[in-house]
């Protein structure tokens, strides 16, 4: 009579598959530690084995590993069997909509346990993976981490995922974009623009010190704080991996805002960022940047051909930084050589204390108007009277994993930050 296997016996034999594989892999982990989670959590019967199970948990207490983007990876994602501190959508309660983009929402949202208040950024993947933003969305996750160290820097507390969304958990900044404040009083006077411009070059400094270019600096792009402080946010075209003499040559940026360099699509360097610092600047004193034009393709013409044109209504020091920053030479421009130093030492900026400005003992020229941590005063109402969609906060427990999900996991391995215990919601 022929033998039928058991269930017991053929477990066994799978699972005896399972341990040669896993003593494989633990020899060669460091190739692909994500890679090969990803593969065994594709299989919800083999992730019940209690073995299993185990050995993945034990080896995401364990782990010490990087991944591609960043030394703080915990691989904890909603695809992961979850750890001790891990975090998901529904433990935040999301209150309104203060902003939109390209690939999904900023939205205001209170951690239930700790009751502050975050700025989380919840973006589509699908959407993502259509435009093969993958890389952009990794490295402004990289970014992000690195940025807890700089006081005008918008940091990131934690980030996560569903199967189909990523979830940024960001420092949440009332006080309205630089861009409303000079719709509102179209120019700003001369130390007010000096005291944001220095916060803004301190955090372009460190950026590079990092060897990241920012590329997408502008009015938009910058917050303030409730206290009248500058913070940086959007980091989704940073390039990272440029050293103080390295180039590189994506077409990328805002159209006013553009470097010549990048125009032409040459190559160029981090001295993009003090082009762009420039335009903000001469904005901040004269209200349109400075080859501002309705017509695209005069603007364009302007940055590339038509000279500065500086009106006597500032000062002469003034004058000259925006002259070395605006300098369509980009190995003539001020920065080229010693980067924020020949900044930090220029004429205009003779006022600012450095260390104090960094350490935030500078007092603001200007105190935003805000009651509290939920006044929303300086966000658009087009986007803050809309309402909040349920599907936010939803995190199923299950694993019913698609292929589009598989292969949107593979697409964000190491996404996932965990920070250490001690400094969870800082």
């Amino acid at each position: 009579m022929a033998m039928t296997e058991t269930p017991s016996d053929f477990t066994y034999s799978k699972m005896r598959g399972i341990v040669v594989f896993l003593s494989a892999f633990i020899k060669q982990r460091k190739m692909g530690l994500n890679d090969f989670i990803q593969k065994l959590i594709s299989n919800p019967q083999i992730c019940e084995h209690p073995d299993v199970r185990v050995f993945l948990q034990i080896d995401q207490n364990q782990q010490q590993e990087t991944d591609t983007y960043s030394d703080s990876s915990s691989g904890s994602e909603e695809f992961d069997l979850p750890t001790s501190n891990s975090v998901k959508p529904s433990d935040f309660d999301y209150l309104r909509i203060i902003g939109k983009g390209s690939f999904g929402k900023v939205l205001l949202a209170k951690h239930k346990e700790t009751e502050k208040y975050f700025a989380v950024k919840v973006l589509q993947k699908k959407v993502i993976l259509k435009k093969k933003e993958q890389k952009h969305i990794m490295a402004e996750r990289s970014v992000l981490l690195k940025n807890m160290k700089h006081p005008f820097l918008v940091g990131l507390h934690y980030s996560f995922q569903t199967a189909d969304k990523l979830y940024f958990v960001l420092d949440f900044v009332n006080g309205g974009e630089l861009f409303y404040h000079l719709q509102r009083d179209h120019v700003f006077l001369e130390p007010r623009a000096r005291f944001y411009a220095a916060e803004i070059a301190s955090a372009l400094g460190y950026l590079h010190a990092l060897h990241i270019v920012y590329r997408d600096l502008k009015p938009e792009n910058i917050l303030l704080d409730s206290q009248g402080h500058i913070m940086l946010t959007d980091f989704g075209l940073c390039k990272e991996g440029v050293e103080p003499d390295g180039t590189t040559s994506t077409f990328c940026g805002t159209p006013e805002y553009l470097a010549p360099e990048v125009l032409l699509k040459q190559a160029y360097d981090r001295t993009v960022d003090w082009w762009c610092l420039g335009s903000v600047l001469y904005e901040m004193l004269y209200g349109l940047p400075p080859f501002y034009s309705r017509n695209m393709a005069e603007m364009y013409n302007n940055i590339l051909h038509k000279p500065l044109v500086l009106k006597p209504n500032v000062s002469n020091s003034a004058h000259d930084l925006l002259q070395g920053l605006l300098q369509k030479d980009q190995t003539q421009r001020l920065g080229a050589k010693d980067d924020f130093l020949e900044l930090k030492f220029h004429m205009f900026f003779s006022t600012i204390n450095w260390d104090d400005l960094m350490a935030r003992k500078i007092s603001p020229p200007f105190v935003p108007s805000v009651a509290g941590p939920v006044d929303l005063r300086h966000f658009d109402p087009e986007f803050t009277q809309q309402p909040v969609p349920n599907s936010v906060a939803k995190s199923p427990d299950d694993f019913q994993i698609t292929a589009s999900a598989r292969e949107a996991a593979e697409a964000f391995l190491g996404f996932s930050y965990v920070p250490p215990v001690d400094d969870t919601f800082l």
